[in-house]
């Protein structure tokens, strides 16, 4: 099954829709769309946002460097640095991206070591809504995937709950494209915050923790893994509930931090398992950060069900059509 191709496009397919209704109210998103959002994509191609243009030079950096073994912190660092910056310089870089995301690239283009030009304050979803490529990469260990997960978000966003949903929204994603039931995925993710709530990935991270009030790392990475299990807590409640009609951010956030982007987006999967369109609607027709949502909720979708459960002809007309299927074509 071609779940790592399902995978870039879903976050791009969902990206797409999201993108006009991020800054509306659900008021205004029914009026213009209906209840259910928007039903399909716009234009051709289909323009994105930020979120897509990021995840594809995460996942662009990822193959470069799989080609040259042994992956590490020093070989991959460098690649994603010139990725982040070339996205920061293009011409296509007009997509409302956010203000961390900008000053810290600005901060990488003028030289700075990462652990300077990182925001340290910030856990935005911009650290998470670009990870999905760290979590379909193949032949890492589960180490190597959570340092990388975390690296990619810490380049731009230094707070522990930035990197601990990075890492847990890359581990969803694996999971899912492993086989494993959606039923399963919140219990898995919670025992993933127990497991690793005293973990700090010194290769791979150095010394951000030092940029933070914490006393010693492992104070630092925990305050992340109790913000993740409180989204978590609030993601069960809001699956319970299940109610596929009103703003999924109602319960469990509007996604403009990790955590709560993490939550919501899974929601919106888990609400629709089987029915990849659906979730993405759901995640597009919400109050919060529409795009991002969206976007995870289509890297879960799409980890779970695979290229083939995307209507034919989207993949045609999604903008940066090539580089998505570049990507998934090698993991596949």
């Amino acid at each position: 099954m071609t779940r790592a191709s399902g995978t870039m496009f879903g976050l791009a397919y969902g990206d797409a829709l999201g993108a006009p209704t991020e800054f509306l109210t659900m008021k205004q998103i029914r009026e213009r769309f209906g209840e259910d959002g928007p039903a399909g994509l716009d234009g051709d191609p289909a323009l994105v946002t930020d979120d897509t243009q990021m995840a594809i030079a995460v996942g662009v950096a990822l193959l470069d460097a799989l080609e040259n073994p042994p992956f590490t912190p020093d070989l991959i660092t460098p690649m994603w640095r010139r990725r982040f910056v070339d996205w920061l310089n293009s011409p296509d870089n007009n997509r409302a991206p956010g203000n961390t995301c900008l000053r810290a690239c600005h901060g990488l283009a003028a030289g700075k070591p990462w652990v300077d030009a990182t925001i340290a304050g910030s856990k935005g979803c911009g650290a998470n809504m670009r990870v999905a490529p760290v979590g379909l990469a193949p032949g890492l260990t589960d180490e190597t995937r959570a340092g990388a997960a975390q690296l990619q978000a810490a380049l731009t966003h230094g707070h522990p709950t930035g990197l601990a949903a990075s890492e847990l929204t890359a581990f969803a994603v694996r999971w899912l494209a492993d086989g494993m039931d959606p039923s399963d995925l919140s219990d898995a993710l919670r025992d993933r915050c127990y497991e690793e709530r005293t973990t700090y990935h010194e290769r791979w991270l150095g010394t951000l923790w030092q940029r933070s009030k914490a006393f010693d790392p492992m104070t630092f990475m925990s305050l992340g893994w109790e913000e993740c299990l409180d989204a978590l807590d609030r993601l069960d409640v809001a699956v319970e509930r299940g109610d596929r009609a009103s703003d999924p951010c109602e319960i469990t956030g509007a996604g403009w931090v990790a955590e709560e982007a993490l939550a919501t987006g899974l929601l919106c999967f888990l609400l629709f398992p089987d029915e990849p369109v659906r979730a993405i609607r759901r995640g597009a027709a919400s109050s919060g950060d529409s795009d991002s949502i969206a976007c995870l909720a289509g890297a879960f979708a799409g980890a779970h069900l695979g290229m083939d459960a995307w209507p034919d002809g989207w993949s045609a007309r999604i903008e940066y059509a090539d580089d998505l299927a570049k990507i998934g074509r090698a993991w596949d």
